[in-house]
């Protein structure tokens, strides 16, 4: 089945919702989203699963909603595989470097070639618990020649890369495994959220220029760094949305509910930004008066949070060695993204140019409009992974094909060679005039 007719479901297994897009590709090259469906999230804390069972009842509900939607489009789907989100503070990621010997120095190198060198580098020894998800090569080395973006096709004896390798617990895995095999699903791909998200709102001059992704989310805030198209950084930040709602609660006396609602309706990022005699009331309980709420103390609150946040992330893209070398800035994304004025707060706090991330480049005609929110981005991006997946599958099935024909060629040739020998000889044979005396 090709890209162009295949459908993949992403799945975002987040801390606030989980979340099913499904996709399909257009003739364009764009991700058209025929259905989607989402659900409270109550078995994740922060990222990671914490209780498989009130997790599988969300995915259920999530698939189950993304079906009716599909419906409602007229179209009948069975789901059976999902591509999965990984997030949480147990993510983590170290550099590294890896060679492998090619042996001849005539031959050029193959896609075969770097495919060893970074399955070769899943093999790497790491702390009890801790388990490998991406590989991801930098720059590479043939021979003496360093910073190759593109190897193959030159030659040399020995490959070499510079690998960012990111690894999550072993048990936090385990758990988004058995989540998704007990609600009847089959884990397609995991991918790091920050990963997805940067391939939906990320474009490839960003990339290239250098740019850095602040993906917040309910319980975390991701973090990846760009370069020169290649990632260099990645953290996680264990601050959220979820922790902009609590100090709303605390700082403005309110319920939890009612936080959340103030944090989305009249939150903002710069309390300057905010009229000192605006005035919010929430309806109180048994029979109390109303509360009044001041939007300026309100932004206060939300403002000192977020200020923490971006510098967590302005200490990553420090420690990145990036500083200077963002031509593109920050991209912000995710649900906390929605806060109004944030991108100037993060300009204060960074001096770095930001924008709000959506994932609107790639998508085309979609039935869902509200998928085009910063919030579903991660769910888009696990989508186009997905595709970009299936298309190096398929490069592989037609290099395993070429040289399945190149094969039978050969040895079509090696048996016409046979046979003309053979014709030859007989030729010889009866020609010859002694023989012909018998």
């Amino acid at each position: 089945m090709s890209a162009e007719s295949k459908v993949i479901v992403g799945l975002d297994i987040g801390t606030t919702k989980v979340c099913a897009i499904v996709g399909r590709r257009n003739e364009h090259g764009k991700i058209e989203v025929l259905g989607m469906g989402k659900a409270e999230s109550l078995g994740v804390i922060r990222g990671e699963v914490r209780n498989i069972e009130k997790t599988v009842k969300a995915i259920n509900e999530a698939i189950e909603k993304a079906k009716q939607s599909l419906l409602k489009g007229n179209i009948k789907l069975e789901i059976h595989s999902v591509h999965v989100g990984i997030a949480g503070q147990h993510i983590k990621s170290l550099q590294h470097r890896n060679s492998i010997s090619l042996g001849n120095t005539d031959e050029e190198i193959s896609k075969e070639d770097v495919a060893r060198l970074i399955k070769d580098t899943y093999k790497l020894a790491l702390a009890p618990g801790d388990e490998i998800i991406h590989v991801l090569p930098q720059e590479y080395t043939v021979d003496d020649i360093g910073d190759v973006y593109e190897p193959i096709g030159m030659s040399g004896v020995r490959l070499s890369s510079n690998f960012h390798i990111i690894t999550g617990n072993v048990d936090a895995i385990k758990n988004i495994y058995k989540s998704v095999d007990r609600a009847g699903l089959e884990v397609a791909d995991l991918i790091l959220e920050p990963l997805s998200s940067s391939d939906a709102v990320l474009t490839s001059e960003e990339l290239e220029a250098g740019v850095c992704l602040v993906d917040i989310g309910g319980g975390t805030t991701d973090v990846a760094i760009f370069k020169n198209g290649i990632i260099r950084h990645t953290a996680v930040i264990p601050f959220g949305g979820n922790i902009i709602t609590k100090d709303v609660e605390e700082g403005c006396n309110v319920l939890k509910n009612q936080a959340e609602a103030l944090k989305v309706k009249f939150g903002s990022a710069l309390a300057d930004e905010n009229k000192e005699n605006e005035i919010v009331c929430i309806p109180s309980f048994h029979g109390r008066p109303p509360k009044e709420v001041s939007v300026k103390n309100l932004a206060m609150v939300i403002q000192a949070r977020v200020e923490e946040i971006f510098e967590s992330v302005l200490y990553e893209i420090k420690s990145s060695g990036l500083e200077k070398k963002l031509n593109a800035g920050i991209v912000i994304t995710g649900g906390g993204s929605q806060l109004k004025h944030l991108d100037k707060l993060v300009e204060y706090v960074t001096s770095l140019d930001t924008r709000i991330g959506y994932a609107n480049e790639h998508l085309g005609k979609t039935a869902v409009e509200e998928i085009k929110s910063p919030i579903y981005a991660t769910g888009v991006g696990l989508v186009l992974k997905g595709f970009k997946s299936l298309e190096e599958l398929e490069k592989i099935n037609l290099i395993v094909n070429e040289k399945e024909r190149k094969q039978a060629k050969e040895e079509v040739k090696q048996s016409n060679l046979l046979s003309r020998w053979f014709n030859q000889g007989k030729k010889w044979l009866y020609d010859d005039e002694d023989l012909n005396d018998f």
